[in-house]
């Protein structure tokens, strides 16, 4: 069983799966957070990864963490006394690592997707049943400020009760493209772009709106990527993987994992442990998720939501509307203008050094505009809070919540549980079904919530 609060004063926490997903809790376990958490051990299937964020907890001035293979979960939990577990492997893995450390009675923080189907969500559900312990789910984009204004103007009655929502969310040759590159372009490990990336997006309608899916009605296509668009549209290249390639060495679309030194360490030099490739080419052979997804939904509050989702787009925002009884709602967010053929290669967050032929470039324009239109009155543009930081400054903010060691009246509600995971999944879930059967789906027919 876990220690007790009074055997360790700080709670200890270990994080399992190493990637790139780790790095914002390996820094905020031995950062800004370090004081009221303690991160104590680290579990994946590769020990490179593990080295190389251990390497971070170095640099901060802490010994290294014990580190454990992926089959050694079980005996790491109660060798190393942890209380919690933070939850950033591979998507299809999720419910493997929440269901086993629930049942050895610890809690659990997990990246979203909470899982990828409704099999793995039903297993996380009723192993929380019985056991009772909290499971987190890291929707960072609630804690952006601009979103919790959303919530508040919603929330004020501003404009009356909620009858539709219009979303557009766009992702860039850059963003969109890194998602056809790594192991996301699977849907057996990620559920598709509909659960993996759209699931934040769902869980924000869930919130802003107040209630959850009832109807679903889904069409998705691979549209852009895959080798038949490439050979098609003349942007293929004959390559596996970027690195090594020269048929690569000019393809916009190429990442070049040698030209970034995190990106070699965490990936290039951790391939020979299992083989992973994070460079595979966006448009080559085996990708089975898709990247044009038009989504019709209704919830249980008699609202409607028309939502589409583009991973190839020039550039890179978000459009959302709410049509009220008293009124419409608008939020517009452009976060890149374009992408520079220069830096299409990289990845979204990661600076690219050394890259043949490329220099660094400023970043694109980016802005946003929050504008209430009420019945018989002029539209009024509201003032915008603090957006800077990560996601929005969602992720400081989120993770001061989880790892501050204070309790925080939120009247947002901010903080998502295992519940909340479920509910963004049902729409993700729904709408992949619909894609196949070209039926509407009723959310009840995924899971009962």
């Amino acid at each position: 069983m876990p220690p007790s609060a009074a055997s360790s004063p700080r709670p200890r926490y270990a994080i399992v799966g190493l990637g790139g997903r780790a790095q914002m809790f390996v820094d905020a376990l031995t950062g800004a957070h370090a004081d009221t958490a303690q991160l104590v051990a680290m579990c994946d299937v590769n020990q490179t990864r593990m080295d190389v964020h251990n390497r971070t907890v170095v640099e901060r001035g802490q010994p290294a963490v014990p580190t454990y293979k992926a089959q050694d979960f079980g005996r790491m939990l109660d060798a190393e006394r942890v209380d919690t577990v933070v939850v950033a492997s591979i998507d299809r893995t999720h419910d493997e690592y929440i269901v086993a450390a629930l049942r050895a009675g610890r809690d659990v923080i997990t990246e979203k997707p909470m899982t990828i189907d409704a099999e793995r969500c039903k297993r996380i559900l009723d192993a929380q049943a019985e056991t009772g312990r909290q499971v987190t789910v890291t929707f960072n984009y609630r804690y952006n400020p601009l979103h919790a204004r959303v919530r508040e103007v919603i929330a004020s009655g501003a404009i009356g009760e909620i009858g539709s929502v219009h979303f557009e969310w766009l992702l860039d040759t850059r963003h969109g493209a890194d998602y056809f590159r790594r192991w996301h372009r699977d849907k057996a490990n990620s559920g598709g772009l509909m659960v993996h990336k759209a699931t934040h997006h769902f869980d924000l309608v869930n919130w802003w709106v107040a209630s959850s899916p009832e109807l679903v009605y889904g069409l998705g296509r691979l549209f852009f990527y895959g080798d038949e668009n490439g050979a098609r549209r003349g942007l293929a290249r004959p390559y596996t993987r970027a690195h090594g390639s020269p048929e690569a060495a000019d393809d916009p679309f190429a990442l070049h994992l040698a030209g970034n030194e995190k990106m070699t360490a965490l990936y290039l030099d951790a391939e020979h442990e299992d083989g992973y490739h994070r460079d595979q080419n966006v448009f080559g052979p085996g990708i089975t998720i898709e990247d044009d997804m038009t989504v019709a939904v209704r919830y249980r509050s008699g609202a409607t939501m028309s939502y589409h989702l583009t991973a190839y787009s020039p550039w890179e925002g978000y459009r959302v509307a709410f049509n009220g009884s008293a009124g419409r709602l608008e939020l517009d967010v452009m976060e890149n203008s374009f992408v520079d053929p220069g830096t299409a290669g990289t990845v979204k967050g990661e600076a690219l050094h050394g890259r043949p032929g490329t220099e660094m470039r400023p970043e694109p324009e980016h802005g946003a505009r929050l504008t209430l239109r009420k019945h018989w009155e002029k539209p009024e543009d509201l003032d915008l809070p603090d957006t800077s930081g990560g996601h929005g400054g969602g992720d400081e903010r989120m993770l001061a919540d989880i790892f501050g060691g204070k309790v925080v009246d939120d009247p947002l509600g901010r903080a998502s549980t295992h519940r909340d995971g479920a509910l963004s999944l049902l729409t993700g879930l729904a709408a992949n079904r619909s894609f196949e059967t070209g039926l509407p789906v009723r959310a009840d027919e995924i899971l009962e919530l």
